[in-house]
């Protein structure tokens, strides 16, 4: 037998399962995209350890955790619905748990768990069910851009606060940190390296100003370097830690349904740009969202019962696509070396704070767009979507950010006689967040 047949009958699986020829690409192509968007999305695996350590959690235990959610649910995703989508924590989602759930409403970060867990058991029955499309459509387009844009400004104060640009104050609540100190500084070098290195599409370029600035504090004292390779830290400390015990609570059951909310809508979002960019999408549709609807709620569920917080699809699979990938073998790719990556964990140990707060400042830069493609023509549309994305960071909570628009949005629609224009969906969201913020 030639010593080629083995390859040669892989190349051929590997083509007729992925249908590499039909979508016009080959094996080098989707591995060149698989490693494109990894090196764009790994910052991950060093900011998500740092923003749920905040909530008290093992941030071994969450690094690892990060990676294998974002390893196991990429390869479903490209396995199961084989679309070139990558999926990991979401940032934003992270912030949520860490800073509203455990932070602000006082649940432990194993009952932050158990409520990523049902969210995505939600999103799984409104996967299967097929209700998708009724909850998306009820929701008005402007509180759906508004969400996005405020959990960007979420990140964006958790940044300034995490590198001391912004400090409390007593009579202005914030105001401007002391800028001379290092850990600030170099946090405005790296958001500012990482914007310009991502403005001239440098691979991998948040990647590259978190390790640069986390280096330059090495001298500085601000970050230790133990090493760049070992094995693993143990799971054992986040591992089916879920603590179902406050499930009824309606403080609870608002957290999951905002949990659900801002995933079904970032999954949306990545799953229609992503698609529509890479010629998959044909007249607005895709032979295949079941599956990746599915994955993606996979991705919560799983990403929980090892611990860490909602698992969802990420926009930054847009440049793999760029790169040529077209099946989901670039998410094999993807997949794999996320598995590689959790023997870097000293590396992410080293990253400090200010590092990982100039890439999450960019996040909420990127994620901010959403403002400017509102409607900005209709005072009833506009305004209580603008209440939406500024309540976020004002109050510290994305879920009450949402509560805030539904609440609003109906009151403007009934005072300005356009009661009709509000969907039932929205009419039951706005009662139900109402009576949460009565009874408290």
């Amino acid at each position: 037998m030639s010593d080629t047949a083995a390859p040669s009958r892989m190349s051929s699986y590997l083509d007729r399962y992925f249908e590499l020829s039909r979508h016009g690409t080959d094996l080098r192509t989707e591995a060149i995209a698989g490693l494109t968007t990894f090196l764009t999305m790994a910052y991950i695996i060093f900011v998500n350890p740092q923003i749920l350590g905040k909530a008290g959690m093992d941030q071994g235990a969450v690094f690892v955790a990060t990676c294998l959610a974002a390893a196991v649910s990429t390869a479903v995703m490209g396995l199961y619905a084989r679309y070139p989508l990558a999926l990991a924590p979401g940032m934003g989602l992270n912030a949520f748990f860490a800073f509203t759930i455990v932070l602000s409403y006082k649940y432990s970060w194993q009952q932050a768990l158990a409520a990523v867990f049902l969210s995505g058991v939600l999103f799984f029955l409104v996967s299967v069910f097929k209700i998708r499309e009724w909850i998306i459509n009820a929701i008005p387009q402007n509180l759906k851009l508004a969400i996005s844009a405020g959990v960007g400004l979420f990140l964006g104060i958790i940044a300034l606060e995490t590198s001391g640009i912004v400090v409390d104050h007593p009579a202005t609540l914030v105001t401007l940190g002391d800028l001379k100190k290092p850990a600030a500084i170099l946090a405005i070098v790296g958001f500012v390296l990482i914007a310009a290195l991502n403005a001239r599409n440098v691979l991998g370029g948040t990647l590259i100003g978190i390790l640069v600035v986390s280096v330059a504090g090495i001298p500085l004292g601000l970050a230790n370097y133990t090493g760049i390779v070992s094995m693993p830290p143990s799971l054992a400390p986040t591992f089916l830690q879920l603590d179902f015990t406050r499930t009824f609570e309606l403080t609870f059951i608002i957290v999951v349904f905002s949990l659900f909310l801002v995933d079904l809508f970032d999954n949306a979002g990545t799953l229609i740009g992503v698609t529509h960019r890479s010629g998959l999408m044909k007249d607005g549709k895709l032979e295949r969202m079941p599956q990746a609807l599915i994955s993606d709620s996979f991705a919560a569920m799983f990403g929980s019962l090892i611990g860490t917080s909602t698992t969802t699809s990420y926009i930054e699979s847009a440049s793999g696509v760029a790169a040529g990938g077209r099946t989901g073998l670039t998410a094999v790719f993807v997949a794999i070396l996320f598995l590689l990556a959790m023997f870097f964990a000293p590396l992410a140990s080293m990253v400090p704070g200010y590092a990982s707060a100039a890439a999450l400042l960019f996040v909420a830069a990127m994620m901010a767009r959403g403002l400017a493609e509102m409607d900005w023509e209709d005072a009833t549309e506009y305004a209580p979507a603008v209440v939406t994305a500024i309540a976020m960071p004002l109050t510290y909570s994305i879920a009450t950010g949402i509560g805030l628009g539904f609440i609003t949005y109906v009151l403007a629609k009934i005072i300005a006689g356009k009661i009709k224009e509000a969907q039932p969906a929205v009419l039951i969201l706005a009662v139900i967040f109402a009576v949460k913020f009565t009874i408290g």
